[in-house]
């Protein structure tokens, strides 16, 4: 028997108004930095396969409208809710006054590996992610509840931030059951 590639009208998607009233996931991603459109604009279409709550912008990181962006995000950036933050340390103490766990995705003396992390059921998360070469900014870090680190065989020291995005929601969506 041959397969068949879905046609995109089969994959029963949400429409943008379904995601708007969808119910939340309870995790959003904080954008430390981030200097590349191409980079944010995958961050949003990541966001919305994953269903995240809200993406937030901060610092260097372009915003909505931009060409660069749209190319990448091609029309998630105008479903993913998204807000352009200033000062980080004041958005995680907003997050934290909310409820939110904050996870600085980076490499840490103390970061809990992804293969080791369980999401608490019913837990809010607020992932940070950082600047394509300077990471997550130590004062961001210092702001986090804990660290997530992706672990890593070959020989460099890093994921690219959109990948790294990539991995770890699929990780908190799908977690993996605790071994018998």
């Amino acid at each position: 028997m041959k397969d068949r590639k879905l046609l995109n009208i089969e994959l029963d998607r949400l429409s943008p108004e379904q995601y708007s009233l969808k119910e939340e996931s309870g995790v959003v991603l904080v954008l430390d930095n981030i200097r590349s459109a191409h980079n944010v604009g995958s961050a949003f279409r990541t966001g919305d396969a994953f269903g995240v709550d809200k993406i937030y912008l901060c610092g260097i990181c372009p915003s909505p409208p931009s060409p660069e962006l749209r190319k990448v995000a091609l029309g998630a950036e105008e479903i993913v809710p998204s807000e352009h933050i200033a000062d980080v340390p004041a958005l995680l103490g907003r997050l934290k006054g909310e409820g939110y766990t904050l996870v600085a995705v980076e490499q840490t003396v103390n970061s809990v590996k992804l293969d080791q992390f369980r999401p608490s059921p019913g837990a809010r998360y607020a992932l940070v992610f950082g600047n394509e070469v300077e990471g997550v900014q130590q004062a961001v870090v210092d702001g986090c509840d804990f660290s997530l680190e992706i672990p890593q065989c070959g020989t460099k020291h890093s994921l690219n931030v959109s990948v790294s995005i990539g991995i770890i929601l699929s990780a908190l969506r799908w977690p993996r059951l605790p071994e018998a």
